[in-house]
């Protein structure tokens, strides 16, 4: 099992750098059988390139292929894949959550009340009981906003209750809020601090092991590609590099990253610039013995499923410069660690 030793993972006595990638529509393809090779063709395109970590959801609440149907009533056939829980109400989520406890007669008007009603805060923990009988790798709340702490601190030490060997994260942007305004300078934009979320004071509630921070330029600054991209990328980064090691004496894991084909003046020349530069962050860090553990591109596709794309898919059949950045960055990683990583 990966475990955490300070501010870095270990696996079997070495350190251990995530070099990986998201596939949050893999549950999605596993349950019909036409799709299902997708998943095979992306898991052998990524163990080509050497990419050694896969993050995914299991979170699918309610409507079309839905995980969970109604509360603790689940697809089996869906149950192929794993993952958490979502804000994103295309996948259910919260929202689904006060669908259903509004179906139960609880008479609630918000949303957030999924981080407050002792019934919803049941059913969540009951979804978790039963993705840990399934076994995962790591614990991603995935996004939570508003009444965050106190539902991090109490979510947290109930899936250390049921589960002590895996590790857990919260699953946030990275956005830094009122517990140190001295860091809001490294903030995308002013109302990144009004959202709910607070890096520094969500990742020191107790049982979560390691931080996480999301890089989308283009959705928070601005959606043209320019350099503005790159000089965000690496003062983003080095301040939540420096508060893991100062601060949190965590590792630091960039879960998300990418650029969209929508962005006005996208080029595969920049999204190759860009991925090197987070790549090139993360190894500064490793060289040093620094925070940073790793980082996971978003998000890798088969060819074929284009209907599902959200504009940063990367389809490595078609991207040979792509391929060639990450195969170089997997190279560099053995030099800090052990060949790859199952779970």
């Amino acid at each position: 099992m990966v475990v955490r030793k300070g501010n870095q993972f270990v696996l079997g006595g070495q350190p251990f750098y995530l070099n990986g990638f998201n596939t949050y529509w893999l549950m999605i393809l596993a349950v019909d059988a036409s799709t299902r090779a997708k998943i095979t063709e992306t898991f052998e395109y990524a163990s080509a390139v050497g990419l050694t970590v896969g993050r995914t959801w299991a979170f699918n609440d309610g409507g079309w292929r839905a995980l969970q149907q109604s509360p603790g009533v689940y697809d089996e056939n869906v149950f192929k894949v794993m993952g958490d829980v979502s804000n994103l109400a295309k996948f259910g989520g919260k929202s689904q959550y006060v669908k259903w406890g509004n179906e139960a007669g609880l008479k609630l008007t918000s949303d957030d009340d999924f981080f407050t009603h002792p019934t919803l805060k049941a059913y969540y923990k009951a979804h978790v009981n039963l993705i840990e009988n399934h076994l995962v790798s790591t614990w991603d709340f995935k996004h939570p906003n508003i009444f965050l702490q106190a539902w991090i601190e109490e979510m947290a030490s109930y899936v250390k209750s049921i589960d002590s060997n895996h590790l857990v994260e919260v699953g946030v942007e990275g956005f830094y809020g009122p517990s140190t305004p001295n860091r809001q300078q490294f903030n995308p934009n002013t109302l990144s601090a009004q959202v709910g979320t607070d890096f520094i004071r969500n990742h020191q509630a107790l049982g979560i092991d390691f931080a996480t921070v999301h890089i989308y330029p283009d959705t928070w600054i601005s959606n043209v590609v320019s350099n503005t991209y790159l000089q965000f990328v690496g003062s983003w980064m080095q301040s939540h590099i420096d508060d893991a090691d100062k601060m949190l004496g965590k590792p630091v894991v960039f879960t998300e990253f990418g650029v969209s084909v929508k962005d006005n003046n996208f080029s595969v020349n920049f999204r190759d610039l860009f991925i090197n530069i987070v790549y090139r962050n993360v190894m500064n860090s490793a060289m040093r013995g620094g925070s940073a553990a790793g980082s996971l591109l978003w998000q890798l596709f088969p060819e074929g499923v284009d209907n599902m794309d959200d504009g940063y898919a990367v389809v490595l059949a078609k991207n040979p410069s792509t391929s060639n950045i990450i195969s170089l960055q997997s190279k560099k990683i053995k030099t800090f660690t052990i060949p790859s990583l199952h779970g």
